[in-house]
């Protein structure tokens, strides 16, 4: 009883461990450019997306994999950089000139705002999908 007890103390005073979080772009334009992908803590703005991958834009769908990510409250900001530029490029009233996407479809009607965005990462990881969007027309 004395073993099983300090057992269950053990792994319930063990720290989490952290995960693998696995996102699935589709939506992609084949040969245009980069697609650069953001894990984000707190908001969606470029102060809080700070953890960042990135891949040619080389078939309509892409995967990318942030590693040994603490449990937690994320989102996940997505855009195809198609001007080569490595910003998000916008018209002077701030839509978006370049597909972009965010985790769970935020934003798809207006603004988007992280707390429709936030999503839950519990060990042993997760696999999520953005598709990107064009605010204005394929040009």
């Amino acid at each position: 009883m004395r073993l099983r007890g300090a057992l269950l103390l053990a792994v319930l005073g063990a720290p989490a461990l952290a995960a693998d979080l696995a996102v699935e772009v589709e939506g992609v334009q084949p040969g245009g450019g980069t697609v650069y992908v953001a894990l984000c803590v707190g908001g969606l703005s470029e102060e809080f997306c700070r953890d960042g991958r990135d891949a040619p834009a080389r078939a309509p769908t892409l995967r990318v994999v942030f590693t040994e990510v603490p449990p937690g409250t994320y989102a996940v900001a997505a855009f195809q950089d198609l001007d080569g530029d490595g910003r998000l490029a916008r018209t002077p009233l701030g839509l978006p000139r370049e597909p972009y996407g965010f985790s769970n479809g935020a934003g798809r009607g207006g603004r988007p705002d992280y707390a429709a965005a936030a999503f839950r990462l519990a060990e042993p990881g997760a696999a999520i999908r953005i598709r990107l969007q064009r605010a204005l027309g394929a040009r």
